[in-house]
């Protein structure tokens, strides 16, 4: 599903260049659910970046689905995230001014529009937030719309999930209940790649990468959560 060949990426400054990526290689297997650690600044978020064609490596081949995203255009990485790829952040992204249908809805570029207000409504419901549909994300709590985000991650089906600290502004409950959603994706087949500082987290995934300095210093299975 995921192949990073001799990946780096590498930030420029007016006074130097940073290195946040460094000769990573890397192969993720579809339907695998992949856990990235690291100190802060290792460049965890910048490996699910390049995983979803946000940015370009400096060096090296990006391969996702059987598709070289690190040499299509910006207009075709787009398309193809829209398509195979959903992702979920720390702080949400929700537009205040909309209310969570239509926060879903939104993303829905690859889905008939007709058909993606059933489904927003569908993931919604099967979330536990059917009586909120009208509200605004500033109407409710941090756990209520981390479910949304995911919700409309999930929209068009994709195969991939790149999740960026998805429970690091929740509490203890909220956060098994969007990790227990994220188990459920996998459980059906999708792939995901994780980036946490949570050891209960992390528990969920196949296997655990740690990245120190833009490298790949570890990997390994984990032990599946009960």
């Amino acid at each position: 599903m995921i192949q990073f060949e001799h990946v780096h990426k590498t930030y420029r400054t007016a006074t130097s260049e940073v290195a946040a990526i460094s000769d990573l290689s890397l192969s993720i297997n579809e339907g695998e659910f992949i856990a990235v650690r690291g100190p802060s600044g290792c460049g965890k978020s910048t490996l699910l970046s390049l995983a979803g064609g946000l940015v370009l490596p400096t060096q090296g081949r990006i391969v996702i689905d059987g598709q070289p995203v690190s040499e299509m255009t910006a207009a075709q990485r787009s398309a193809f995230r829209g398509e195979k790829i959903g992702f979920v952040f720390q702080m949400f992204h929700l537009l205040p001014y909309l209310n969570i249908m239509e926060n879903v809805v939104v993303a829905g570029s690859e889905v008939a529009s007709a058909t993606a207000g059933e489904r927003a409504e569908t993931l919604l419901s099967d979330f536990g937030l059917r009586d909120r549909l009208t509200h605004r994300p500033g109407e409710l709590s941090a756990g209520e719309r981390q479910r949304v985000a995911l919700a409309r991650a999930l929209l068009n089906r994709p195969r991939l999930l790149l999740a960026d600290e998805p429970t690091g502004n929740l509490d203890p409950e909220n956060a098994s209940g969007v990790l227990e959603l994220l188990a459920q994706f996998h459980k059906q087949g999708g792939t995901i790649l994780l980036v946490t500082h949570h050891d209960r987290a992390a528990a969920y995934a196949d296997r655990s990468l740690a990245l120190d300095q833009g490298r790949l210093v570890e990997s390994g299975v984990v032990e599946t959560t009960t």
